[in-house]
């Protein structure tokens, strides 16, 4: 550290402070964030991509930095000062590389509203580090047409090829092929590659084709779906979801409009958006997503949700949320009302509600009807006889016929034990989606009718 540089205790941190979040974990069980260059209260501390450690994904540890600044070919390139939105993933077993380069960090680099950009790669034996910058694999100049080359995202497809998913605001999201082995652009012979690439979603440059962060996940029983963020990252930024035959689209919403189509803007259903639930704080401009997929107890897989979130009563402060994603019967994802708890959740499917019993009562429910506002959850109490027409289908999923959907529509519902952050105590949540007009409401049970009431 030199005397020019700010003294910052960041024993305090936590989650705090971690924007544009992505979490893995390693063969022990131990978990591992990594978040953009940000420090909320003043000038960076230092930059090379923070890394936290957690044991249930809830309280994390401030574990160091991946690297020793920012590299010198991304600082000629792009100027950048600190490094943004690392996607960290495990290199494949059937890929051989060298241990020391099992796990790969995509880093993007870039300065506010430029699109003189890039993505680079840096490479550990474990999440923990050693890092080391391999280079730039993608870039892009903001005098030239096309995507920006930020935030990036590497999958695996079902045939094996690796993708790396990218873009940001400017030419919509793209997809280049890697090179499995060195993780480059393939057929780039490990030389930077500036893109395009195959398109996968845009927006019109009327909204300022605000589209980025995207995050492309796998679905339980085949297909991709496509989690990104719209609008303005300090107040109005939300998730959406569409979904896919491949990791590289064709993308399409509930109403089988694609990703790409300019003119249907805005294309997917919010999932999560600004909200703030009755006694508890407003949380802002949820989004830049990641999931962490791991072995659920017991067997299956979970999905969970790691995205940063604003303090609405001071949205220069951010932190890192962990929440669950639940499934439908016909595979959309939907992101759970209440924060993750770890060790205190309910995860195994098998014990979630079979049937409409203990579902009447106060429920707090928040519609995503817009994505760019902040939605303040209202209580509904729900009766026995409106329960009536919730069919149930197996652990926690149910469907509902109800007279307000569209003709030939339906509800898919998902209910789920969760931890109410507001009261501290296990609680029933539910995440729907409207079918014929692909509407996201979420919500809490606060009272049973058993309790004759609110508590």
């Amino acid at each position: 550290m030199t005397a020019t540089e700010p003294v910052v205790d960041t024993s305090t941190w936590g989650a705090r402070h971690a924007h544009d979040p992505t979490a893995v974990r390693d063969d022990d069980g131990v978990y591992w964030l990594f978040s953009t260059d940000a420090y909320a209260d003043g000038p960076l501390p230092r930059a090379g991509v923070p890394i936290r450690r957690s044991l249930d994904l809830v309280t994390w540890e401030l574990h160091g930095w991946a690297l020793d600044g920012v590299p010198a070919d991304a600082v000629a390139w792009a100027g950048a000062e600190g490094l943004w939105a690392p996607d960290v993933v495990r290199v494949p077993d059937a890929v051989e590389v060298p241990a020391d380069q099992r796990w790969r960090m995509y880093w993007s680099a870039s300065s506010f509203g430029s699109r003189t950009s890039a993505i680079g790669l840096a490479t550990a034996p474990h999440p923990s580090g050693p890092w080391q910058d391999r280079g730039l694999v993608v870039t892009s100049r903001h005098d030239v047409d096309g995507p920006n080359a930020i935030d990036a995202n590497a999958v695996v497809d079902d045939a094996g090829r690796h993708w790396l998913v990218y873009g940001s605001f400017f030419g919509g999201i793209h997809a280049l092929e890697l090179d499995p082995v060195t993780g480059f652009v393939i057929g780039s012979g490990g030389r930077p590659r500036p893109g395009p690439g195959l398109l996968l979603a845009r927006r019109p440059h009327a909204v300022e084709a605000a589209i980025e962060g995207a995050f492309v996940l796998r679905r339980p029983d085949g297909g991709w779906a496509l989690l990104s963020s719209f609008d303005s990252l300090f107040n109005t930024y939300h998730l959406r979801v569409a979904v896919g035959p491949e990791p590289v689209g064709p993308f399409r919403d509930l109403a089988g409009r694609l990703a790409t189509d300019v003119d249907a803007d805005p294309v997917g259903s919010v999932v999560l958006a600004g909200h703030r639930f009755p006694g508890g704080p407003g949380r802002l401009a949820p989004g830049h997503a990641s999931v962490l997929t791991e072995p659920r107890p017991g067997g299956g897989e979970r999905h969970l949700l790691v995205h940063h979130v604003r303090d609405a009563a001071d949205p220069t402060q951010h932190e890192a949320q962990v929440r669950r994603i639940v499934w439908t019967t016909t595979g959309w994802p939907l992101v759970a009302a209440q924060p993750w708890a770890g060790p205190l959740e309910q995860d195994d499917e098998s014990t979630w509600p079979a049937s409409t019993a203990g579902l009447a009562g106060v429920w707090e429910v928040v519609t995503y009807d817009r994505g760019d506002v902040l939605t303040e959850a209202v209580p509904r109490t729900v009766t026995a006889t409106e329960l009536d027409g919730l069919v149930p289908l197996g652990s926690g999923r149910f469907t509902w016929n109800g007279a307000d959907s569209a003709a030939g529509a339906t509800v898919e519902v998902v209910v789920h034990p969760s931890w109410d952050a507001v009261r501290q105590r296990p609680a029933l949540s539910f995440a729907a989606i409207d079918t014929g007009t692909g509407v996201v409401t979420v919500g809490t049970q606060v009272a049973t009718t058993a309790d004759g009431g609110r508590p």
